[in-house]
């Protein structure tokens, strides 16, 4: 499991936690923001696949906003998936 902090830009909430599992997303944690919200697209994405998790909230604005919460999530879901995949690429490199 590998755990992420990515500070939000834009929005009010001001930082998100989150793990990823595999490739589900765990225990979520929106510091700021409009709590009950938030409260419920942690539960809405918990256990989801990252990816499916990035295409459904990616692209969400809020009021004249051009981003929002669950779009900030999107973004660090994104960024972390990135970071799995180099991550697995360095342990798959070996010498012959």
């Amino acid at each position: 499991m590998s755990n992420y902090l990515f500070e939000t830009s834009g929005v009010c909430s001001q930082a998100i936690s989150f793990s990823i599992q595999g490739d589900s997303i765990a225990n979520i944690q929106i510091l700021g923001g409009c709590n009950g919200n938030l409260k419920a697209v942690s539960r809405l994405v918990e256990s989801m696949p990252a990816s499916k998790a990035v295409s459904i909230m990616k692209g969400i604005t809020c009021g004249d906003k051009a981003t929002s919460c669950p779009d900030q999530l999107a973004n660090a879901i994104e960024l972390a998936i990135r970071a799995e995949k180099t991550k697995a690429l360095k342990n798959s490199v070996f010498d012959v």
